[in-house]
């Protein structure tokens, strides 16, 4: 699923769509970005909801990112970082009780970030069961990027699962 599109991240803030985990158990989020300018880094932002028009938004707490970046050639970047709150990857901030975490040399650099939730990292006991990712304007320079969310997991077997668009 397309959270949002290829988008000039500098343009306006960048929200994704809300996808339902209500047909499955896991909700990986791929965010993939160009270089970009110094001192425009992303910030990515989590939200639930208790559906997918964003009843209730509220922080979703990101504890790890993976990702690969490189200044230059991204492709030869072999293998992820993992980065977690209780021990950020250099330049790495996470801020679990508002759903953040960003990169201070992200803008520069060329990145693919990995956030994954499993179903119950939702506040379930309260209803929620959708969520999204969002980067806010980066500022003035240019700077292309995207976010992909892959559900696995499904609850049910079907030849065709469910939609995660709809509740």
């Amino acid at each position: 699923m397309l959270l949002f599109k290829p988008v000039a991240m500098n343009a306006a803030a960048n929200s994704g769509d809300y996808v339902s985990m209500k047909n499955y158990g896991r909700c990986t989020i791929i965010f993939i970005k160009a270089v970009g300018t110094a001192g425009d880094d992303p910030t990515l932002s989590f939200k639930q909801a208790t559906d997918v028009s964003g009843t209730g938004v509220k922080a979703l707490a990101c504890s790890r990112i993976d990702k690969k970046q490189a200044a230059t050639d991204l492709t030869a970047v072999g293998t992820f970082t993992k980065s977690t709150s209780d021990s950020p990857a250099s330049n790495d901030t996470f801020n679990t009780t508002n759903g953040t975490w960003t990169n201070s040399d992200l803008a520069e650099q060329a990145a693919v970030v990995v956030a994954d939730f499993k179903a119950e990292d939702l506040d379930i006991a309260n209803g929620f069961d959708c969520l999204t990712m969002n980067v806010a304007d980066v500022g003035t320079n240019a700077q292309l990027g995207t976010a992909i969310a892959i559900l696995s997991e499904p609850r049910y077997s079907k030849e065709t699962v469910p939609s995660a668009i709809v509740d």
